[in-house]
């Protein structure tokens, strides 16, 4: 038998973790090691502006999922709720750290006051168009709860607006 019929025998019959190429390899120790837990945490982290993989984990587990080596519904769920609490965590850090705590701290969001300005006239009118759209460009997906909480957009439309593209991002 060939050494890649072994690994897809081993990957189908569950005792060992699909292999993953290139850079994706670094998340398997992680996933294998908190699981879904991992998902729902670091696109938590991600989407309230921390670096973190989110995106690349979200990608690693439904390849986990694809393999049967996790549960796919519950990595949707989880990927969606984590994209959700993190948003409104930016948007709890924009709406009562206002702006000079976003200008203070922004900088390593790469928010300069300029695209402060330029961001909250955006929002203001495009309003939570811009939110569902934004989940899908890095940079965006990591600040527009930031600019949502600083631009005053009510909690409730942002909220319905945020779940809306978390579910669309997490199912493309």
């Amino acid at each position: 038998m060939t050494s890649s019929k072994v690994r897809l025998t081993a990957c189908v019959s569950g005792s060992a973790p699909p292999i993953l190429p290139g850079v994706l390899a670094h998340l398997a120790p992680i996933l294998d090691h908190f699981g879904y837990a991992a998902i729902a945490g670091l696109i938590t982290l991600e989407d309230f502006g921390v670096p973190a993989p989110g995106e690349t984990v979200l990608i690693v587990g439904a390849i986990y999922a694809g393999a049967g080596r996790m549960n796919l519904i519950l990595v949707a769920l989880l990927a969606c709720v984590g994209a959700v609490v993190g948003d409104n965590i930016g948007y709890l850090i924009g709406r009562l750290g206002g702006r000079p705590l976003v200008e203070r701290f922004g900088r390593y969001l790469l928010l300069t006051p300029e695209r402060i300005d330029t961001a909250e006239r955006f929002f203001t009118r495009y309003g939570g168009d811009i939110i569902v759209v934004a989940r899908f460009v890095e940079g965006l997906r990591q600040s527009n709860g930031i600019i949502a909480g600083l631009s005053g957009m009510p909690w409730p439309r942002f909220l319905a607006y945020n779940a809306l593209g978390a579910a669309l991002w997490v199912g493309l």
